[in-house]
Order: structure tokens, then C-alpha cells, then sequence
């Protein structure tokens, strides 16, 4: 999928499929959307796109499983997680905020986006962790 470099269109929504590397939806969304140079990314799961289940493993395999379908989705827009602008990282369990963070550091080439990360009692489908994020169309990938 390209991305349209016309900035006049309104809200766009997008879909992906595993093929796409992105696990399906769990719920009546749209994987992201897109207005303008900003892409909303839905927070994305420790979900294997292929089988649909929650990978096993700790906290570390599955923040791992969840910025490999984050970043499944930003390649759609040929983007990467340096043009990351905003990430909010959810945790069932906040004694894992320390290790998520040493794998998390390791995500970006760039300087770190802005973050908010908030301890829950629940996510869907059982998960540990969740993260969604906002991403920003830089002006040389728009032609």
C-alpha cells in the first residue's frame, strides 16, 4: 500500500490481514488511521499474526511480538519507529516496567519519542502488555 501525498484528504482508515504481518482485529476497529502527516496506530497486542494466539513467553517476548506487529503496521506507510512521535505502553503487571524499558530503549535509532506507560488490571485477549502509538509522515516521504 502507498500512501496518498495529497495532505487535503480527510480521515482515512486502514485494515491489514497477517499477510501483512499485522495479527487481525480483536475488535470493531481499524488497525490505523491516518489524517494529514499523522498516522494513529491501534494499540497492538503480543499477538502472532499467523496463528492469531498470544505468543508465551515474559514480559520481554511479548513487548517483542507486540513492536514487531507495530512495526508491520508502520511499513505500510513506509514508515519505521523512528517516525514515532507519541507511544502509550500499557502493563498488566507493573513490575515489569524496568525490563520492558531495557527492551524498549533498543527500538529506535533515533531520539525516543514521548511516552506515557500506565499500569492496568486488563487487556484483551489475556495480554500483558499493549501499545499503541502515533507516527508522523516526514515531508521527504510524502513524494
Amino acid at each position: 500500500m502507498t500512501v496518498p501525498a495529497d495532505d487535503s484528504v480527510g480521515k482515512e482508515t486502514f485494515v491489514f490481514s497477517p499477510e501483512d504481518g499485522v495479527p487481525p482485529q480483536v475488535g470493531p476497529f481499524a488497525h490505523a488511521t491516518r489524517f494529514g502527516s499523522l498516522v494513529f496506530v491501534t494499540g497492538q497486542m503480543p499477538t502472532d499474526p499467523a496463528t492469531g494466539r498470544l505468543v508465551d513467553g515474559d514480559a520481554i517476548a511479548q513487548a517483542e511480538q507486540v513492536r514487531r506487529n507495530l512495526e508491520a503496521v508502520l511499513r505500510q506507510f513506509c514508515l519505521t519507529l523512528d517516525d514515532v512521535l507519541m507511544v502509550r505502553v500499557y502493563l498488566t503487571d507493573f513490575d515489569d516496567f524496568d525490563v520492558v524499558n531495557t527492551a524498549y530503549e533498543t527500538w529506535f535509532d533515533g531520539p525516543l519519542p514521548s511516552r506515557t506507560c500506565v499500569g492496568v488490571s486488563g487487556l484483551a485477549v489475556g495480554a500483558a502488555i499493549e501499545i499503541d502509538l502515533i507516527a508522523g509522515i516526514p515531508e521527504r516521504k510524502h513524494s
